[in-house]
């Protein structure tokens, strides 16, 4: 057993009409794993963004989602490890990816951004030596496009898609938690 996760950071821009833009799949998966853990977000002023607090195979794992935006969200993945002394391999990022299709999830250490700003920033920051859990959202097949693609709510046969897979991923998190990283990507990439 290899890094247990301790912080799980679910990226996403905060805001009423952000909500439901593909985006903000990271959001999402957090939202759902406090749900399924008794978990309450509260706004913490000192990690800039909500957190919380589960226990997940008998140990503390702290959830966040950044208020600071997309392109700060090292601002608050920063505060809340360093309060918490939880070193960057012990950090799990939850991040919408383009270059997979809706339905599809992977998990992956380290690695480029891949134009993700969420990513862009913490790595420039802290590193890449993260975790990161990737929800596919699809690509709109023009990169000039993407800024309006990210920011907008997918159709509801792709919001299910993507709501599916981050139950897929539901199913591997205690798994992740617990640094089993490898049989985690086996369940998750076999599907």
């Amino acid at each position: 057993m290899t890094n247990p996760i301790k912080l799980i950071v679910g990226l996403g821009n905060p805001g009423d009409e952000h909500v439901r833009d593909r985006h903000n799949a990271g959001f999402w998966f957090v939202d759902m794993l406090a749900a399924r853990h008794a978990g309450n977000f509260s706004t913490e002023n000192r990690f800039f963004g909500d957190a919380c607090r589960i226990t997940l195979e008998g140990r503390d794992v702290r959830l966040l989602k950044p208020h600071t935006y997309m392109n700060k969200s090292a601002q608050a993945t920063q505060a809340m490890a360093g309060f918490y002394k939880i070193p960057v391999k012990n950090i799990l990022v939850v991040h919408d990816e383009l270059d997979l299709p809706p339905g599809t999830v992977r998990l992956k250490r380290a690695g480029g951004h891949g134009g993700h700003n969420g990513l862009r920033d913490i790595m420039q920051q802290m590193g890449k030596e993260f975790y990161r859990l990737r929800i596919g959202i699809g690509h709109p097949g023009d990169r000039n496009q993407v800024t309006g693609y990210v920011l907008k709510a997918p159709p509801s046969s792709e919001k299910d898609l993507i709501e599916n897979s981050i139950r897929d991923a539901m199913e591997c998190v205690s798994l992740i938690v617990s640094g089993e990283h490898e049989k985690a990507m086996h369940q998750l990439h076999s599907d």
